[in-house]
């Protein structure tokens, strides 16, 4: 756990602490998917809290076990590269917008019944319950529409990254797999309601992140509120002196207990006048030193202690 960085880590013990109080609240009675999860906007238990709720709770042991294993696989990388601040921000971000499209595909869904017309629903089987009530049932919860908006930004940080998934026997290229991952989404969102997945909540994640990610690429200023990563700045003020010593000609000076620096080269004098240089030692040539007037002797002298 060491390992992890603070807020991947963090993310993971809240969302097993919740599945734990899930459990045990339940044997008591207490329904917490019912009071944090997200319902139905339509519905008499929706309340707006519950779009960031939502996304700590899960159904069962296998539900949030995939979910943790993917944050703490995909989730430790990207928070590495943007720093914890950005990192939990297109979290939550990514979550509550899984849960908006979520409430869209429902309302959907909601109109295409003609639900609003009826004021009972048939189940089938003899079952018969009021609309309110029904629409009361359809709620979600999940990390899911959160951790495939970290997908996503894994498979658009490092595209050619290439990743070994089972069943597979070769290695896939991330953006592939998150291609993969939208097309199978897809197509089980279009192929209608009754698996109890939120397909839509997961692609509601991808598509949040997917615009975010586009929006701080063209304008990167706007990601200086989050702070940088420490390493990453470390790497960058390194390159940034790599490039200024190659450019200006600038040499390391290491002094103890102060951190590295440079110090500027003297610059070279420009020569003299050349041409009258050259006059002088042609005189010498042909005349002998001797011949050298006062002043000519002080400019020669003067040249030969610049050069």
């Amino acid at each position: 756990m060491n390992s992890i960085p603070t807020m991947t880590k963090n993310l993971l013990v809240v969302n097993f602490l919740a599945f734990v109080a899930t459990w045990v609240l339940e044997l008591r009675g207490i329904d917490l998917t019912s009071m944090l999860g997200l319902h139905f906007f339509m519905a008499k238990d929706f309340h707006l809290y519950q779009f960031v709720t939502y996304m700590f709770l899960h159904g069962g042991f296998t539900h949030i076990f995939f979910n943790m294993f993917a944050l703490w696989m995909f989730g430790a990388v990207v928070e590495r590269v943007w720093g914890p601040k950005k990192f939990l921000f297109y979290y939550i971000s990514c979550g509550i917008g899984a849960g908006f499209v979520q409430e869209i595909a429902q309302y959907i869904n909601y109109v295409a019944l003609g639900l609003d017309t009826f004021e009972r629903v048939n189940l089938g089987g003899g079952t018969i319950m009021m609309t309110a009530d029904y629409l009361n049932l359809w709620t979600t919860i999940g990390a899911s529409g959160a951790v495939y908006a970290i997908l996503l930004a894994f498979g658009m940080i490092f595209p050619n990254e290439r990743l070994f998934i089972i069943p597979f026997p070769f290695p896939i290229k991330a953006k592939w797999l998150v291609v993969g991952y939208i097309a199978i989404e897809l197509f089980s969102a279009l192929s209608g309601p009754g698996d109890g997945v939120a397909h839509t909540a997961h692609l509601g994640g991808m598509l949040f992140g997917f615009i975010m990610i586009r929006y701080w690429r063209k304008h990167p200023e706007s990601s200086n509120r989050f702070g940088r990563n420490r390493g990453q700045e470390f790497f960058d003020n390194m390159k940034r002196r790599f490039d200024e010593r190659k450019q200006n000609g600038r040499r390391w000076v290491d002094e103890p207990d102060i951190e590295p620096h440079y110090r500027e080269e003297p610059p070279k004098p420009k020569r003299k006048n050349q041409e009258e240089i050259d006059a002088i030692l042609d005189k010498i040539r042909k005349s002998g030193y001797d011949s050298l007037t006062k002043e000519e002797k002080k400019k020669l002298f003067d040249q030969s202690q610049e050069n």
